[in-house]
């Protein structure tokens, strides 16, 4: 065993023995917080920092504030749960969405020495709670959105809340779904911001527009063009889009800014490979996030196929509301492992089973369980059809997958890509084998007809 995997295993044992361990610990966060910025002098004193916080939507808001500050000539650094850097990113390899503050900032000092001005930073409540970004100055505050999850960590929806509120307690500004439930707890936080959203907030998402291919709408005199679909993403740029405005951005910088951002690695993710049905990777693993990236599929004409499965260790209050969301919206379910870490992945497994089972699926039949995630994803693709949608959801961009005995190398993407090509590759070979038997059962014909015809002829001379 690996001394990294005996620290891992006695955090965990210490968290289920020892009452409080959470709060018990904060004392050690902080002073981790404090030698990291003495060692690296501080790094983000001397850039403005756009923090973004909610519980789902934040990596696309900082890819796209990012993008957007970048292609209008303002030098900017990224940290998010995907990838961080200025220019060129590298992938974020460990399962966090905010580093431990050692790493965040070495990270921050690397982006500032390669002359970046802005910092756009992903910010989690456990980052908050744990002083991760203590020392990190906040000139923007952006809130996407807050629905139920880390309360394995937090314990009630009102201390989460409370953890992420304290990004808006430190930022001189704040931006705010003014459509989430919570935002008047945000704004109460705030000392100036503005409001975004479709419904409500100053600034408004009107004339939309969804496809398949990405969104349009209107925002005051802007058109936008989002090129990744689902109406989340009007929120998640009317974020970006009062980032632009009150950094000084022109509605031309902002326009242009959205449109060029392609996409963003494991969010709505397809993968083709020339098959005439649609595979999908999403990092949704919330029910909000789930029931979100299943509406953004707009009118299927084909069947939903599905693959998804629970971390271990994390909030399992969920974990049957998430398989009925699964059911709800999916022709045929396949649940199966996610990062299980050193909980039964057979446990976790059965408990979205009883929430599908709640909306009529059948184990057996329009249900399985594959608790090996690659042969799941290796059933989804070869069960579906013309037209069909599989759905991969749970991982996204992540490159690994958490066991009992440790990190393995693992990306959704990558294997649906092998096993799309295995297919394509079976499919060839029986298209030539049907083109051979054809061509042999054609020449077979022949053979049988000139037989006859040489028979006929032959009889003709005799009866002549």
């Amino acid at each position: 065993m690996t001394e990294e995997k005996k620290k891992t295993n006695l955090k965990l044992m210490l968290m289920d023995k020892l009452p409080g361990y959470n709060t018990l610990v904060k004392p050690i966060h902080l002073a981790k917080a404090v030698v990291a910025g003495a060692r690296y002098a501080l790094p983000a004193r001397k850039l403005k920092v756009i923090g973004v916080t909610g519980t789902n939507g934040k990596t696309t808001t900082c890819f796209m504030i990012w993008k957007m500050l970048n292609e209008s000539g303002r030098k900017t650094g990224l940290m998010t749960t995907v990838a961080w850097g200025v220019k060129r990113l590298q992938p974020e390899l460990n399962h966090m969405t905010t580093e431990d503050s050692m790493t965040l900032n070495r990270r921050i000092k690397e982006m500032r020495d390669q002359g970046a001005e802005y910092l756009v930073l992903e910010v989690t409540s456990h980052a908050m709670s744990q002083f991760r970004t203590l020392g990190v100055p906040v000139e923007i505050a952006v809130f996407t959105n807050l629905t139920h999850e880390h309360l394995d960590y937090h314990k009630t929806i009102q201390r989460y809340r409370a953890a992420k509120c304290k990004l808006f307690k430190k930022a001189k500004f704040g931006v705010i779904n003014a459509d989430d439930g919570n935002s008047k707890w945000f704004m109460k936080a705030s000392r100036e911001y503005v409001t975004y959203g479709i419904k409500n907030g100053k600034l408004r998402g009107r004339k939309i527009k969804l496809s398949p291919s990405g969104v349009q709408y209107a925002c005051g005199d802007m058109k936008l063009k989002v090129q990744i679909p689902g109406e989340f993403n009007v929120y998640n740029s009317l974020a970006a889009i009062a980032v632009g405005q009150k950094l000084g951005l022109t509605d031309k910088e902002i326009e242009n800014g959205i449109n060029a951002l392609e996409s963003v690695e494991g969010r709505m993710t397809r993968v083709d490979e020339g098959q005439d049905f649609t595979v999908i990777v999403d990092y949704a693993h919330t029910p909000d996030a789930l029931e979100k990236a299943f509406k953004a599929l707009g009118e299927v004409k084909g069947k939903v196929i599905s693959v998804h499965g629970g971390a271990g260790r994390r909030d399992e209050s969920t974990r049957a509301e998430r398989g009925e969301i699964l059911a709800k919206y999916s022709d045929y379910v396949i649940i199966t492992e996610d990062d299980s870490r050193d909980e039964d992945p057979s446990k976790i497994a059965q408990q979205f089973v009883k929430g599908a089972e709640e909306m009529g699926k059948k184990e057996g039949s329009d249900l399985m369980v594959n608790l090996n995630r690659e042969e799941a994803i290796k059933a989804a693709i070869k069960l579906a059809k013309k037209g069909d949608i599989v759905m991969l959801l749970g991982k996204g961009h992540e490159k690994t997958i958490l066991r009992a005995d440790g990190p393995h190398e693992f990306e959704d993407i990558k294997i649906a890509q092998k096993y799309l090509r295995d297919r394509a590759k079976e499919d060839k070979e029986e298209e030539e084998m049907a083109e051979k038997l054809k061509k042999l059962r054609e020449a077979a014909l022949k053979r049988e007809a000139a037989r006859r015809k040489l028979e006929e002829d032959v009889y003709g001379n005799i009866t002549e």
